[in-house]
């Protein structure tokens, strides 16, 4: 009798054993291990880049992981990646989050979990000054120059069925690319153009075209199987618009005292599926 007892309270044992393992999820991985490992892009400023005075990896993406990092209490490691990477490396579990200009696509959404968007960039077209190029709708046939791998590469390929779409490693490759006139346009968020023309030499002029194609909302990424942890990273989201915060760091790093001068026409909130 007392054999039986012994037996099945370690049953009991493992049973509760194996249902803690069950219930054990990325929140308390991510807690345990006191670090946050977020993928970003290192690459694109103002939004990940490494500061020239420093050398330290700045910009608003590292503040908004940041920000989950310190809803968790924890500190962040940040990961650099290729924008073709971003969700490989996710998924594969070599990073917890994303915060690299991920814009959301019904596509990208069947593959991982998007947070609230925490940014919106509208999507626009830029060409050389002497191009003769003036609206959207002008450059349908033409070749587009777009990062390869990002939204910005899918969405125009759908949009101007007409063009060419020629994809590049990244947003200073595509633009060199229109400046030695293998493409006749550059498809990109308003930020990445308006730091390209200002950076764009005066022999050289380029210039954005006002209207844009879209307005693209961008979260944070987490892998489809972690739903506490993306309502985790919401709270944070939500409290920093609650508080301010998520206004000042937008102010920080694209508002008037900066070269952007861009005004924030957003705000943290759900993104419409």
């Amino acid at each position: 009798m007392k054999r039986h007892t012994l037996f099945a309270a370690c049953l009991g044992l493992a049973a509760l054993a194996l249902g803690g393992a069950a219930q054990a999820d990325q929140v308390d991985d991510i807690k345990a291990r006191g670090e946050l490992v977020c993928g970003t892009l290192g690459t694109s400023q103002p939004f990940s880049f490494q500061d020239g005075a420093t050398r330290q990896l700045v910009g608003y993406d590292v503040d908004v992981c940041k920000l989950v990092a310190d809803k968790l209490g924890v500190k962040v490691n940040y990961k650099l990646l290729s924008v073709a990477a971003r969700v490989p490396e996710l998924n594969e579990g070599r990073v917890d989050i994303l915060a690299a200009n991920l814009g959301y696509s019904p596509d990208r959404a069947q593959q991982i979990s998007f947070s609230h968007a925490y940014y919106v960039s509208p999507q626009k077209l830029m060409v050389r000054k002497d191009s003769g190029l003036d609206s959207v709708e002008a450059l349908n046939g033409r070749r587009v120059g777009a990062t390869k791998g990002s939204s910005s590469e899918r969405e125009i390929k759908r949009i101007l069925d007409k063009s060419q779409v020629i994809g590049y490693g990244d947003s200073s490759a595509t633009y060199l690319a229109l400046q030695q006139k293998k493409v006749d346009a550059q498809f990109a968020s308003e930020l990445v153009l308006v730091r390209l023309v200002l950076q764009s030499p005066p022999t050289a002029p380029v210039r954005v075209i006002a209207k844009p194609v879209f307005d693209e909302p961008w979260g944070l990424g987490v892998r489809k199987s972690e739903p506490r942890f993306l309502e985790t990273v919401n709270q944070a989201l939500d409290e920093a618009e609650a508080s301010g915060a998520a206004a000042k760091l937008f102010d920080k790093w694209f508002g008037p005292e900066t070269p952007y001068k861009l005004e924030r026409g957003f705000k943290i909130g759900p993104i419409a599926g």
